[in-house]
Order: C-alpha cells, then structure tokens, then sequence
C-alpha cells in the first residue's frame, strides 16, 4: 500500500494570479497555513514529494530536514504551465483573451492558454508520477506539495474521472487531501480536511 497526504502551497505575495512557473514567495500567513498541517502529518510521514517551484519545494526540505527524511524534486507535479496568462490576474486575462476563461473554468478539455500547456499534458504528466510513485514507494507514506491544478488532476486520476472534474474540486490555499493504492487500486480517502480538527493514526 502507498499513502499520500496531499498539500496545496500556502497564500503567496501578490495576491491571486495565474502562476505555473513564476516563482513568488509565500506570505507569513502562507507559511503559517502549510505548517499548521504538517504538525497535523509529520509523525506519520516516510518522505516528502515536492514540485521544484520554491513556495512548495522550500518549506518541503525544512521539513524533510527537521525530521531526517528523503526531499524528493518531481517536476512532473510541477503547476499547469500558463503560457501568455502566466502572472496575470482573472481580470487582466480576461481583458486580453475576451469569455476565454467562462469555458475554462467549466470546462479546459481541448483547450490550451496562449504558448502554454494543455489539460491533456497535465493530465499525462500527472498519470505517469502516480503510476511511479506506487511501485517506487510502496509500504511508504508520503506527503506530496504542489498547485491547485496539478494536486486537482491527481484528485481526478485517483477517482478516474475526466478532465472536467477537476472544475469541481475546492482547493483552497494550504487544503489538506489524502489518497491510498491498495491492492491496484486507487481511493480518495478524504479531501480538504480541517487540519484544526483532523486527527491522524
């Protein structure tokens, strides 16, 4: 069996943007958010997966330090890359790309933002370090840090559904989410958790 608990990154400078590979630095508030559930986690956790960007990958190998166990860079968990929207906000995307983001936001299958990834790409890159991660961490538990938009397509691959699902999954700064592979099979066993009232075996 491989167990993962899955952390979104905290709140970042800035405000909310559009960002796949710009790096911005994740607010007080952000670290405050992030390590208030790895207090709920550390005592249970064999290894950290991170994506390479620093608001994930920082906090991941304090962790990793603190407590003496393996940090581990996946880029293939790595946030959507965002193209020509990438450090834009809602507003200013819209004025550049008029009722773009209307159907993106119900439903990205088949589209892709100006010079950057698509929801298919995502979903293959994301696919391939699931299916590694179960044969390589096998009898582990992990803790993998990423985005809103890659931790949603793993949600969606555990539960087999398409693309479109991931519209309906919350995933708000710092959300807490676990998931299991036993016996070849996958499941979503809770989902942006309280990490307050969340308690761990």
């Amino acid at each position: 069996m491989f167990v993962a608990d899955l952390l979104r990154h905290g709140a970042l400078e800035g405000g909310v943007k559009y960002r796949g590979r710009i790096e911005d630095n994740l607010t007080l508030e952000g670290h405050t958010q992030m390590n208030r559930v790895w207090k709920q986690v550390h005592n249970n956790i064999d290894l950290i997966i991170a994506s390479p960007r620093s608001r994930c990958a920082l906090p991941a190998q304090q962790w990793a330090d603190k407590k003496a166990i393996p940090c581990i860079i996946e880029p293939r968990i790595a946030e959507m890359h965002y193209g020509d929207w990438e450090g834009l906000t809602h507003d200013e995307i819209e004025a550049s790309f008029p009722n773009i983001l209307t159907q993106w936001r119900k439903d990205p299958t088949g589209m892709r933002p100006p010079s950057g990834e698509s929801p298919e790409e995502l979903q293959t890159r994301i696919a391939d370090f699931w299916q590694d991660a179960c044969l390589s961490y096998r009898g582990k538990h992990a803790l993998i840090v990423g985005h809103s938009g890659s931790t949603r397509m793993l949600i969606a691959h555990i539960q087999n559904q398409p693309i479109a699902y991931t519209r309906h999954i919350s995933m708000p700064y710092a959300c807490w989410s676990r998931v299991e592979h036993k016996h070849g099979k996958n499941k979503l066993l809770f989902v942006n958790a309280d990490s307050e009232s969340t308690t761990t075996s």
